[in-house]
């Protein structure tokens, strides 16, 4: 087979024999002469059968949708008449010499020269590397790379460091449940999935590395919700020796950025970003995500905004002080002493921010707690036993006695962030493989039972429930 180049490629290969290979888009009959639409990843190409070409014409003939083949033949200019400008190769042409068929295949339980929205999504998403083949998906994932680089690109000139951090980690409570995971090899014990880098970002900055980011997979084991999954993408950022103002400014200037570059048409409402404060977001809007947007008709108007000063702590069902946002964040200055005597808890604002697009909330972070004392003081509040707070958390604690500097961050999902500026009605449209709202994965078809010799190895006894 004849070295094979892209369909974009073939408009510089003007009167030479090339070779293609792809997906067969469509096949159509204009009297006797064969047009087959070849489609890659870098878009279509028409390819002209004659039956001149008897040998190839008869077996082009067989060919049917989606087949995958290899094309050999001559690029040629089309006459004027019957170019096609909505075609980045709509000037040419390829006259087939010689077709080659990969594998065929089978009808499509739906089609995929739509958008999709009109399929039944458990199907879409039983089919998804079917899906997948959609234009719209495919201009969807490729916008989420080009967002990534960006950010990779952008955060790298400003000193941060990418570091990963791990996936197998310790159960703590940080608001949500964890997905479990058994040790073979300890036995009784057990692994989390991390909801969120949080505390391996901190301990970073005790690290002295200053300035970490890392594009982070996050896993929260919530109830059924119809624009949640299981498993997401967020980016998380941390800096040392900074203050509320330097993570927003960084945060800021870091997306007005990505809409000027990646989404050129996107019109943000106002800069920089209006700033609320919680008790005003809940007086005015009744809610502490507010959707400023002054024409919500507007599908490329992007109204950004912040919310602060949030409570640090609110009760909970059993009437108990819980955190608003995570524990780990650190009061507002004028409020460290009331949380070191734990005292006036209720009126205790904290340090955290978050940041909110056309009524979604994207993202949010704190300046920490960095004193050992004071995130001790944070559980007490909650009612934690000193030996709790040990067993959770003696290892941040241990860690911030050795010398941590003041530190701040931020995270922020990048499923919303990104189905907000390509317009997509849910995360799961801008995310390659998602799971339904109650997290299972129609395609692999998952979660799903396994042996008895694995949970044996694990020492793991399923009971099963009576009916």
């Amino acid at each position: 087979m004849e070295k094979r180049i892209y369909n974009e490629e073939t408009i510089k290969n003007i009167g030479k024999e090339i070779s293609i290979s792809g997906w067969v888009d469509t096949i159509r009959s204009h009297g006797k002469i064969l047009f087959i639409d070849l489609r890659d990843k870098s878009g279509i190409l028409q390819v002209v059968v004659s039956p001149q070409q008897e040998d190839v014409y008869d077996f082009a003939k067989e060919i049917r949708p989606e087949w995958v083949v290899a094309i050999s033949g001559v690029v040629k200019e089309r006459p004027e008449r019957m170019q096609n400008p909505n075609l980045a190769t709509g000037k040419i042409e390829l006259e087939a010499q010689k077709i080659e068929v990969f594998s065929n295949a089978e009808t499509l339980p739906f089609t995929i020269d739509s958008d999709g929205y009109e399929i039944n999504e458990e199907k879409r998403l039983k089919y998804r590397y079917l899906d997948l083949r959609r234009g719209r998906l495919k201009k969807n994932l490729i916008a989420r790379q080009e967002v990534l680089y960006f950010i990779r690109s952008f955060l790298k000139k400003e000193g941060f460091i990418e570091i990963e951090t791990p996936i197998l980690t310790k159960s703590t409570p940080e608001g949500a449940r964890d997905f479990l995971v058994p040790s073979r090899l300890q036995p009784e014990n057990f692994y989390a999935l991390p909801q969120s880098p949080q505390q391996y970002k901190q301990l970073l900055m005790v690290a002295g590395l200053e300035k970490y980011f890392q594009i982070a997979r996050c896993f929260r084991d919530e109830d059924p919700r119809a624009d949640r999954q299981a498993e997401f993408t967020q980016l998380d950022l941390e800096m040392s020796f900074v203050e509320r103002e330097d993570v927003m400014e960084i945060t800021e200037r870091l997306l007005i950025n990505i809409s000027r570059t990646i989404f050129p048409t996107k019109k943000i409402q106002e800069i920089p970003f209006p700033r609320l404060n919680y008790k005003e977001a809940m007086e005015k809007y009744n809610i502490d995500r507010p959707d400023i947007r002054k024409d919500k008709k507007d599908p490329d108007l992007l109204a950004f905004c912040w919310v602060v000063d949030f409570p640090f702590f609110e009760k909970d069902n059993e009437g108990k002080w819980t955190f608003t946002h995570n524990p780990f964040s650190a009061p507002k200055p004028e409020f460290m002493e009331d949380l070191l005597e734990k005292k006036n808890i209720k009126n205790i604002l904290t340090t955290q921010y978050d940041i909110v697009l056309n009524g979604f909330e994207i993202g949010g972070g704190s300046i920490r707690n960095h004193r050992p004392e004071a995130l001790e003081s944070v559980f007490e509040v909650m009612d934690y036993r000193k030996s709790e707070i040990k067993e959770k958390f003696g290892h941040m604690l241990e860690a911030f006695k050795y010398g941590a500097p003041p530190h701040g961050g931020i995270a922020w999902g990048l499923d919303r962030f990104l189905s907000l500026n390509l317009n997509e009605p849910n995360i799961r449209e801008v995310i390659a493989f998602p799971k339904t709202g109650d997290s299972r994965d129609l395609m692999m078809n998952a979660p799903s039972l396994v042996t008895e010799q694995q949970l044996k190895d694990l020492h793991i006894k399923i009971q099963v429930r009576k009916k």
